[in-house]
């Protein structure tokens, strides 16, 4: 299936990996509608900071994936769906959970059932590794038991079984991708990447939580291949597909990784506050990338240390985006 000249709507697109993939999608030759949620200030997010001519090609709608009547006018004519829109802190997530039920489950059914009534040929529907919680072996590969280890995770597991409920019910042509963890330029200070640039940019000191959890971090621009493979590869309806590099780090060694990069060097204080409750930390996440490989071709292209580099980079041009003088949840 190409996406050259074809119609297709981006949920979610004001956030960090939307904005990335409207913006590979735009390369692509797809015709693009980007959905932000709707607001009076009429801001599209990171959509915003895209190079003006990409910008300029996308089609911005605003909206809210909570409204069914909503979701059917923005799916109308569109070939396929990448479906974003969630709410994605896990710490926010302990405050207030049932904003999370209310964007990631009931928001993704609506989704669903519109792409379902509307003739949508492929949805790509984004999960989140952390719904496997703490990994049981590793790597993790699609059959690891589901874990709901904090509200969001517990939220995106909905979700996901609405997905291959919609699937196996109703022949929705639904692809769930399951990225693990992702870094790039105009990620936002709560994750733990630009926030250790930043309080290393401007801070006397680096604040974190636990450093001894160990992650699979995945270059955004190699996301959005994923996502856009998804898209086009004939024939993987109603699978699941994880996309990471494969490789471990510890939070410690991520940061240390990061100091090196910019060469400065900083006292590192793991504060209580940063912490998740106990049961719901999850310890590690090393993904198992064999599907992607077999089914979509996917391998990642960008280094860890190419990747933090472009990532410093970013912050150092744009002093504005960094928060340092409190957790940003």
């Amino acid at each position: 299936m190409s996406i050259t000249n074809e119609n297709v709507l981006v949920t979610g697109a004001a956030g960090f990996i939307g904005s990335h993939l409207c913006q590979e999608l735009v390369r692509a030759g797809a015709l693009v509608r980007a959905m932000v949620r709707y607001n009076s200030l009429e801001s599209h997010g990171l959509l915003e900071l895209l190079p003006r001519d990409i910008y300029d090609s996308i089609e911005v709608i605003s909206g809210d994936v909570r409204d069914l009547h909503l979701m059917r006018k923005a799916v109308s004519g569109c070939r396929v769906v990448f479906h974003l829109a969630a709410l994605i802190g896990i710490p926010y997530s302990y405050h207030a959970p049932q904003s999370y039920i209310d964007t990631n489950v009931c928001g993704s059914l609506n989704v669903f059932q519109a792409s379902l009534e509307e003739g949508v040929e492929r949805v790509v529907h984004t999960s989140t590794s952390e719904v496997y919680g703490t990994a049981r072996y590793t790597p993790i590969d699609e059959e690891h038991p589901l874990q709901g280890q904090s509200p969001y995770s517990a939220s995106k597991i909905a979700a996901d079984k609405l997905a291959e409920s919609f699937y196996l019910s109703f022949g929705l042509p639904v692809v769930t991708m399951r990225p693990f963890n992702c870094f790039g330029p105009r990620q936002s200070a709560r994750a733990f990447i630009p926030a250790m640039i930043s309080q290393l940019l401007y801070e006397p000191k680096v604040r974190c939580g636990l450093l001894t959890p160990y992650r699979d971090y995945t270059f955004v621009q190699d996301t959005a291949a994923g996502f856009i493979a998804c898209a086009t590869i004939p024939g993987i309806e109603g699978m699941t597909i994880n996309v990471g590099s494969g490789k471990k780090i510890s939070m410690g060694d991520l940061l240390s990784r990061i100091m090196d990069r910019m060469n400065v060097y900083k006292e590192a204080v793991e504060e209580s506050d940063r912490f998740r409750p106990d049961k719901s930390e999850v310890k590690a996440l090393i993904c198992d990338n064999t599907l992607a490989k077999e089914h979509l071709g996917w391998t990642p292209k960008c280094s860890l240390d190419h990747g933090l580099d472009q990532v410093i980079e970013y912050f150092q041009n744009n002093p504005q985006s960094a928060k340092t003088n409190h957790y940003v949840v």
